[in-house]
């Protein structure tokens, strides 16, 4: 083959970016523009839950982009900042620990939730309750593993729930939630379980009341 007359085409380089490891305000940024374009009919509700399970499972830029490729940016009209009502948010920190073997764990009542917790049953049981919670950050990231036990986490209905794992001879089941305010906190329960139950699902009658007001608070704005 005459290679002067069938020159090859040059391969496309990679998105420079691509590979950079997402972080939780880039995720915030693509489920924005997804949630806009549900509200305007560009994504059905099926589309919409189908593509936010996947912002919350990616974890480069190069798996999210993808995602609102067809989709215009989100509107160009200002929103608040949220960064004052949750307050600094520290992605160094060390995750909070939940630890059930041969017996059980229970976080319920007002406390203040972390941006991280995992969550470890082993013939056991844990209850995470975040109906009276105070959080101090918007998403909150729950990894639960459950061998042999069972990890349960409620959240008051205001806000939104998302989540994706696997259960091998056992149940995971997220009951997904969007909330209707914008800078409603966002909870994301992650993991596996092995001959367990991981659930996490709304607790009936149970809201976050004026939420900035009592953030605020809590922070001493």
């Amino acid at each position: 083959m005459d290679l002067e007359k069938h020159p090859q085409k040059p391969v496309a380089p990679a998105e420079p970016h691509a590979g950079i490891r997402a972080s939780d305000a880039d995720r915030d940024r693509i489920a924005d523009i997804l949630r806009e374009a549900l509200a305007l009919g560009r994504l059905d509700a099926e589309e919409h839950s189908e593509r936010i399970d996947a912002v919350y499972r990616a974890k480069t830029m190069g798996e999210l982009e993808p995602l609102v490729k067809d989709l215009p940016a989100t509107s160009t009209t200002a929103r608040p900042a949220a960064a004052h009502t949750y307050g600094p948010d520290d992605e160094t920190g060390p995750a909070e620990s939940m630890v059930a073997i041969f017996s059980s764990s229970t976080r319920k009542g007002r406390w203040r939730v972390g941006r991280r917790t995992n969550a470890f049953a082993l013939f056991g049981s844990i209850e995470i309750d975040l109906t009276e919670a105070i959080f101090a950050q918007r998403t909150t990231v729950i990894n639960a593993t459950a061998i042999f036990g069972s990890i349960e986490v409620r959240v008051p209905e205001n806000i939104s729930l998302r989540g994706g794992g696997t259960g091998v001879f056992g149940n995971f089941e997220v009951s997904t939630l969007e909330g209707t305010d914008a800078e409603a906190p966002v909870v994301v329960v992650n993991g596996y379980s092995v001959f367990g139950s991981i659930e996490a699902k709304p607790k009936r009658g149970k809201f976050i009341a004026d939420l900035n007001r009592r953030l605020r608070k809590h922070l001493g704005h």
